[in-house]
């Protein structure tokens, strides 16, 4: 192919490209998510700008890396610290528009007037009805619609007419309307005279009008029934009555909540409700201890491995090796459920032992205190054998020369490891403990399985644990309270990046010095 063919083919792709884009971008504004059309934009300007321009030539490869890292990274990370300033939960879940459309669609079966119907069928498959209408008190046909499926339901209201024929075959009989029925109550038909109806029984419809009408000024909503305003709270994100009312008294929430910016409520909540502070500072310190506790003990474990198979009279070191190493190569989720029958109060095999051994049956997963050692217990099996790993090659580094002269002078084993050995490896072993350290801090997967954060804290306001970490805590707020605070839970997880964030730099200032 000619170059210039070649180059006209590849303009031609990338003008596609940012053509889809942009209609994207635009479905996204027209559906109400305008950050995100404006994000999608963004991005086809700068795919425009590098791959169209000869000067962005070298912006070609790193474009693709640096977009994913965008959206894979940034966005995530941007949309978490922007709910944690929102009330965003299974109470506020919709945005304000949605709200208002939601009291605009309201409404409320009127009077006794109900319409009788005939329903035909007129299509094959898929399946075509005309519903015919009788107004009350005349059954001779007035209004009809034209044919319709009723599978799935139009979203749209159906109008009907009276100049609209009626198929000349039989109606449907009341056995065959039945199964329909579920169907015909997800449908409305609507009037000449824009009366909106809706499927009340087996053989009619009742019309249905507008619950609120609607004031643009202040987004008040006043109630054609009983005369009750409404006008919306952004401080809670909730409409509430603004006068007593027969139904509820001045001030009182009615309908979905909404989404709305509350500040730094949030991040306060932590710090000063008594309820939730208690809870937090707890998980936050047990957070602490049991990263540090399993960096401890599964470097003690590892190192002291790592040490004896270096060994050089120590036959089968390889072998020894091998099987030490195959809990790190076992999935962990395994080990994890393979621990949690284990450890069983009533029926695992380390209770079956030490009642045969010493006749007592620990209480593992209601404790709080042995919860939080078995779970040290399991993450010391899981982490020794990186542990020793990382080790086993640092040690390997060190020369046999310093032992030799260290061993003229007369010194025994445990002066060589901490008086030579510790000091030399300790440099370049300190960067991966911290980086084991930042791992535990958010291990999720261990907690969520062995002891899902049980057993749980009397009296706290939230859904707290007593083996919960921050990682952990943050996920039961979002997905398992009963309010889903996503808010509050996005909140915390902004405090655990910011933590794990001062660790990397810290760790990465050290590595500089």
């Amino acid at each position: 192919m000619p170059p210039a063919a070649v180059r006209i083919l590849y303009h031609t792709i990338v003008a596609g490209l940012v053509v889809a884009a942009l209609f994207l971008s635009a479905r996204l504004y027209l559906g109400g998510e305008p950050l995100v059309g404006a994000g999608v934009l963004l991005v086809a300007g700068l795919a425009a700008v590098t791959y169209l321009r000869a000067k962005a030539y070298t912006w070609r490869y790193l474009f693709p890396g640096l977009l994913g890292f965008a959206v894979f990274v940034l966005f995530p990370l941007g949309y978490t610290v922007y709910v944690s300033f929102t009330n965003y939960s299974s109470a506020n879940l919709l945005r304000f528009p949605q709200v208002v459309r939601y009291f605009e669609t309201e409404t409320y079966l009127a009077g006794d007037t109900r319409y009788s119907f005939a329903l035909h069928r007129v299509g094959g498959e898929p399946a075509t009805y005309v519903i015919a209408l009788s107004p009350p008190g005349d059954e001779s046909i007035r209004y009809a619609t034209t044919p319709v499926a009723l599978d799935p339901p139009p979203a749209e209201p159906v109008p009907v007419a009276a100049d609209n024929p009626v198929p000349d075959s039989p109606p449907l009989a009341l056995r065959e309307v039945i199964p329909l029925r579920g169907l015909l109550q997800a449908l409305s038909l609507e009037l000449p005279d824009e009366t909106l109806l809706t499927n009340t029984g087996l053989r009619e419809f009742g019309p249905r009008l507008p619950l609120w009408r609607h004031n643009p000024e202040d987004d008040s909503f006043t109630n054609v029934q009983n005369g009750a305003r409404i006008v919306p709270d952004h401080s809670i994100g909730r409409f509430v009555h603004a006068t007593d009312s027969e139904i509820a008294a001045a001030g009182t929430p009615y309908g979905p909540g909404f989404r709305t910016f509350i500040g730094i409520s949030n991040y306060t909540r932590v710090f000063t409700d008594k309820g939730i502070q208690g809870p937090f500072i707890r998980i936050f310190i047990w957070t602490i201890v049991f990263a540090l506790g399993s960096v401890a003990l599964s470097l003690a474990v590892g190192m002291t491995l790592a040490v004896l198979l270096e060994w050089k009279q120590l036959h089968g070191r390889k072998l020894y090796r091998t099987l030490l190493v195959l809990p790190y190569a076992v999935p962990a989720f395994i080990s994890i459920l393979i621990f949690k029958g284990l450890f069983n109060q009533n029926f695992g095999e380390i209770n079956l032992l030490l009642n045969a051994l010493f006749g007592i049956r620990p209480e593992w997963f209601a404790d709080p205190l042995l919860a939080k050692v078995m779970i040290l217990i399991v993450n010391t099996w899981l982490g020794f054998p990186y542990m020793m790993i990382v080790c086993t090659g640092i040690l390997q580094s060190v020369p046999d020369t310093i032992y030799e002269a260290s061993a003229i002078d007369g010194s025994n084993a445990l002066h060589d490891f901490f008086k030579l050995t510790l000091p030399l490896i300790w440099q370049p072993l300190f960067p991966l403990l911290v980086a084991s350290f930042a791992f535990n801090f958010n291990n999720f997967l261990l907690i969520y399985l062995l002891t899902g954060g049980g057993p749980d804290m009397v009296g706290a306001a939230t859904v707290a644990g007593q083996t919960d970490i921050l990682v952990s805590y943050t996920f039961r707020i979002a997905f398992r309270d009963t309010a889903q605070n996503f808010g509050y839970a996005s909140a915390i997880a902004t405090i655990i990046f910011v933590i794990v964030a001062l660790l990397a730099w810290w760790n990465l200032k050290h590595q500089k010095t």
